[in-house]
């Protein structure tokens, strides 16, 4: 695939008429020795990226760096605050507006965004959410399931296998690490639980499901378009 999966890169021509805008939100944290720093921020444009071609709706650039606490005892990884984020977030909604704004979440700690969708009262919206990634998952045929894939593992290799394979490292392929008890992540971070940083089966992950994975999500948007365009759910 080409280049500019971070940025796009249209004029203001480009721009008229979309009542959606996206606003992919990534991450600068670890992900294991294969896979780069970027991966979540990759991962969410490129979902971006893969609505947009489908469906009527504006992609700004990523947040690129979020809440990331829980990896800080690996070299690399950078974080702001879940108030800097929430204020950055507010923000760029008040600019785009009266545009309704998806935000597109690469990374499972940004438990803020949340927050800022519910308090929104409406034209705001998060995605994707558990059902949305639990019908890619299901249509893609990703076999560790969702909460033993946590990181690095098959979802996240398997997209960027599939649309940006030249990011992949050799490794992967040998390193599975499972560890379905985190109880006390938010109190101790990732580092207890896992000593690569990984904490899925990469060894599973194949372009094909990668591509599956981002149909899938592409399809489930459809559903939330239409709720910020004024249709009632699951019409």
């Amino acid at each position: 695939m080409d280049d500019g999966y971070l940025l796009p890169m249209g004029t203001t021509a480009d721009e008229r008429g979309h009542r959606v805008a996206l606003l992919p939100v990534g991450s600068f944290e670890q992900h294991g020795p294969f896979l780069p720093l970027a991966t979540d921020t990759v991962i969410a444009c490129t979902i971006a990226r893969e609505i947009a071609a489908v469906h009527p709706v504006r992609v700004l650039p990523p947040v690129t760096v979020s809440c990331s606490h829980e990896h800080a005892a690996w070299p690399g990884t950078v974080s702001i605050s879940a108030r800097t984020l929430d204020a950055i977030v507010r923000d760029i909604a008040g600019s785009v507006a009266p545009a309704g704004l998806v935000l597109v979440n690469g990374h499972g700690g940004n438990y803020v965004l949340g927050n800022v969708v519910q308090e929104a009262g409406g034209g705001m919206a998060l995605f994707p959410g558990v059902q949305d990634w639990d019908a890619a998952l299901g249509a893609a045929g990703v076999q560790t399931p969702a909460d033993s894939d946590m990181h690095a593992g098959e979802l996240e290799t398997s997209i960027l296998l599939h649309a940006h394979p030249a990011l992949v490292r050799p490794g992967y392929e040998s390193a599975d690490h499972l560890a379905d008890d985190r109880r006390h992540l938010l109190t101790l971070g990732l580092a207890p639980y896992t000593g690569s940083g990984v904490v899925g089966r990469p060894s599973l992950a194949s372009a094909r499901k990668g591509r599956d994975l981002l149909a899938e999500l592409v399809a489930s948007f459809g559903g939330l378009l239409a709720v910020l365009d004024g249709a009632a759910p699951g019409r």
